[in-house]
């Protein structure tokens, strides 16, 4: 991609990280971002790396995708912070940081005489952000939290599952409770940095990651706090007190698509026929006429009016079988395209693998190689998340194996 050789954002940024479930995504934004995170790990390594799935199924701390994924483009230390010695390398070693990211139990570095209190008070300047299940301060400050009761108890798996409620609510995959709060560590890190810039005063941000996913409750959290309704889980669409139609169709071709919001003006409409048209499914749609009077319409169709006038009620109903009869009888990449192209909002459900191989994502260089020169060969990463030409997002390099990088350490010395 253009601009490649250019620095990130974050480029001249040092970060020191301990090495932490919670926080590892925090880590590898910023190291996206052209920051050097050095990565302190415990001799031996993290338990992470003992994470699966393993390449080629085979286990081992230099094995573990998870590892690789959540540390690419970190330099990798360790240090034995229980042993006063390696407490004051880690010393020395935040003082030439930045930034200091850590996921700790509250109050054990602390224990240890090495937490932001006691490095900052010679180190005014430096940012130190913690990630911890309730924050650090709190009756809820010492409970004991994992990625599941991060989503539970913070709400977003009330709102996630099934229209059947028989079926249990679903916890959403691939760390959501941990991402979203390192979401939240790594804006918070910037706004500090640029604080720092004006006031070249550092500060502590402290991190809730039950708070952080609260906040991406959206309607479940606000309608009960001001309406006192709970939200239901329905599948494949936002969380409601009164169900929504249903929005998932199964494209000719058998894969699964969601057909979005139906259309509610009259240029929305007029799309939908056109594009009925064009496939010659006009005549086999029952329901074209009330297409018909919906392009004529002078104002949108207003929801509140669904269920209650009879036409309005007809012309929404329409609209939504419409765009799923379409997709019955295309296959799912010409529904996406030729709903993208008409402006209307649809989407096709992809798995992991199909997401990398999708045109579009290829073409801004979402999945990208990274060199193991250790193996030999080169691995399909997912790459950057945004696109900023002159300050790019990139993987450096592989993750560091166990102690990779301790000459860092050695010349503190």
């Amino acid at each position: 991609m253009a601009g490649n050789d250019l620095p990130g954002a974050l480029a001249g940024i040092r970060v020191v990280e301990l090495a932490g479930e919670a926080s590892a995504f925090a880590g590898q934004m910023l190291a996206g971002m052209g920051a050097e995170v050095i990565l302190v790990e415990p001799p031996g390594g993290h338990h992470t790396r003992d994470f699966e799935p393993f390449l080629a199924d085979e286990p081992g701390p230099e094995r573990s995708l998870w590892w690789w994924h959540y540390n690419s483009s970190k330099l990798g230390v360790t240090l034995d912070l229980e042993k006063e010695a390696d407490q004051e390398r880690f010393s020395s070693l935040v003082a030439t940081a930045d930034v200091v990211l850590e996921s700790e139990r509250p109050g054990r570095l602390s224990d240890l005489g090495i937490d932001h209190d006691m490095l900052r008070a010679d180190h005014p300047e430096l940012i130190w952000v913690s990630l911890t299940p309730f924050g650090r301060s709190g009756p809820r400050s010492q409970e004991e939290s994992i990625d599941l009761t991060v989503l539970a108890a913070g709400g977003p798996v009330w709102s996630c599952g099934y229209d059947d409620h028989a079926i249990s609510p679903q916890r959403g995959g691939g760390n959501q409770g941990y991402q979203t709060g390192s979401i939240f560590a790594v804006l918070s890190a910037q706004t500090a940095l640029l604080a720092r810039d004006r006031t070249g005063q550092g500060q502590f941000v402290d991190v809730s990651l039950h708070a952080a996913a609260n906040v991406t409750t959206e309607f479940g959290s606000v309608q009960w706090l001001v309406a006192g309704d709970e939200v239901q889980r329905q599948t494949g669409r936002h969380a409601a007190v009164e169900p929504t139609t249903f929005t998932r169709a199964l494209s000719a071709d058998g894969i699964d698509v969601n057909t979005g919001f139906p259309p509610r003006s009259a240029r929305d409409f007029s799309v939908v026929v056109e594009w009925m048209e064009s496939l010659g499914l006009k005549d086999q749609f029952e329901e074209f006429f009330f297409l018909e009077m919906g392009a004529q319409l002078e104002e949108d169709l207003h929801l509140s009016q669904v269920g209650q006038d009879p036409e309005v009620t007809a012309m929404f109903g329409a609209a939504r079988e419409a765009v799923r009869f379409i997709a019955q009888n295309i296959t799912a990449y010409e529904f996406f395209i030729g709903a993208q192209e008409r402006g209307l909002a649809v989407g096709i459900i992809y798995s992991p693998e199909e997401v990398l191989a999708d045109p579009h994502f290829k073409e801004r260089g979402f999945p990208v190689e990274v060199e193991h020169e250790d193996l030999g060969r080169s691995f399909t990463y997912v790459g950057a998340p945004y696109i900023a030409p002159k300050s790019p997002y990139r993987i450096r390099h592989r993750a560091p194996h166990v102690g990779e990088h301790n000459q860092i350490l050695e010349a503190l010395s």
